[in-house]
């Protein structure tokens, strides 16, 4: 039996939506964030070394990162389904997005939150300097590669129905934490409609509407 250490509001939702499309048994062994500090609490060390989400549990093994499971699971128990096969094309694609989510994608929106944050938490006394300097970093620099990231799929899209071709794959698992942090709050919009129509796609599919019933409240969704 596979147990998912599922924490609320993280990317480990996008492990039980592939485990749902692929039509495994699993269990769920659920953790909270902190409501302060929106950390993941420290039970989750005991379970990996870095104490972060998404990890799972399969036989023996014990796996962490959310393109090392999802490729582990699809190739595992996929059967052919949502990877493409060895060797072609479009298996070439569906590497490059299973890495672009995570390696290209998240690292300037998760500086925008951290940043936005800066601006509206620091202390009182500091905060006209910390405003300044993070408002000077988010416009040189990481709303400019968000832009240029979102342009970028957006163009993808119209190569193909999904990321890596014609056929839903993992990969379009893998993609759909960062478009919908970007939904959220990196500025996508009805001006990139390929992005809008895929998300309104994924969104639809029964299995990602059970992972979010069974997960729990996904607030990433707002």
């Amino acid at each position: 039996m596979i147990t998912v250490h599922h924490l609320n509001n993280s990317r480990s939702q996008r492990i039980l939506w592939l485990l749902e499309e692929l039509g495994l048994e699993y269990q769920i062994k659920s953790y909270q964030r902190d409501p302060k500090t929106m950390l993941a609490p420290p039970e989750l060390r005991a379970v990996h070394p870095l104490g972060k989400s998404p990890v799972i549990s399969d036989g023996a093994e014990t796996l962490a990162e959310s393109g090392a499971i999802i490729e582990h699971l699809s190739d595992r128990y996929g059967a052919g389904r949502l990877a493409p096969a060895f060797g072609s094309p479009e298996r070439v694609r569906y590497l490059y997005w299973l890495h672009f989510a995570e390696g290209s994608a998240q690292p300037p929106l998760l500086l925008k939150l951290l940043f936005d944050r800066i601006k509206h938490k620091a202390p009182l006394l500091v905060r006209p300097i910390a405003r300044a300097i993070a408002d000077k970093t988010l416009d040189t620099f990481i709303l400019p590669n968000i832009g240029r990231n979102l342009d970028f799929m957006e163009s993808e899209l119209g190569r193909s129905d999904w990321f890596a071709g014609n056929a839903f794959t993992s990969a379009d698992i893998q993609m759909s934490f960062p478009v919908e942090a970007a939904r959220m709050r990196g500025g996508l919009d009805a001006k990139r409609p390929r992005l809008m129509a895929w998300l309104e796609k994924i969104h639809a599919r029964p299995a990602y509407q059970r992972a979010v019933e069974r997960g729990g409240k996904y607030d990433l969704l707002r």
